[in-house]
């Protein structure tokens, strides 16, 4: 009975997580699940099309991957075959979210090409296996395949990787 159990969680866990060379399981963020700053709907169907970075971070480690954003904007990349997605966690912290609210909308005026969205309700934690409390990066070709995951801080050598993934892949 227990093998079957963790038999079972295994397959859950596995159906759910990103798996690279494939395409994300479809995710709609809209209404108390979070969404757009102005309170329109978002789908991960919206992945495609271009090559897309997307970054899933838990608010407290918002700076944890300045270099890599850095990085990735100097590599003047043409934004009409590039997009950049920028999803906060908001369950993942203490603060309030007017707060946040109020931070996001001031960083939507200063980078207006990169799309920021709300998750309310870690949706992408668990549909997608992301890590909570965390920084994520998730790069999507433009067929919307997941081709790079990485969570956590990102190195010079993996920020150069991922920089050439994205060209190429344009």
């Amino acid at each position: 009975m227990q093998k079957n159990l963790f038999f079972l969680l295994f397959l859950t866990l596995s159906l759910s997580a990103l798996e690279i060379g494939k395409t994300a399981p479809e995710i709609t963020l809209s209404g108390d699940a979070g969404g757009r700053l102005d309170g329109s709907s978002w789908s991960s169907s919206e992945l495609k099309d271009k090559v897309h970075l997307l970054f899933y971070v838990d608010p407290d480690k918002k700076d944890l991957n300045n270099a890599f954003s850095d990085a990735v904007k100097a590599a003047g990349l043409d934004r009409s075959r590039f997009a950049s997605v920028a999803v906060v966690n908001m369950a993942a912290t203490w603060k309030p979210n007017f707060a946040i609210n109020a931070a996001l909308k001031k960083k939507q005026e200063k980078f207006k090409k990169t799309l920021y969205l709300k998750d309310m309700d870690k949706l992408l934690v668990s549909r997608w296996g992301l890590d909570d409390d965390n920084s994520d990066i998730v790069l999507f070709d433009r067929e919307g395949k997941v081709i790079f995951y990485h969570a956590g801080k990102v190195d010079e050598a993996m920020t150069q990787e991922v920089i050439k993934l994205i060209k190429e892949k344009m």
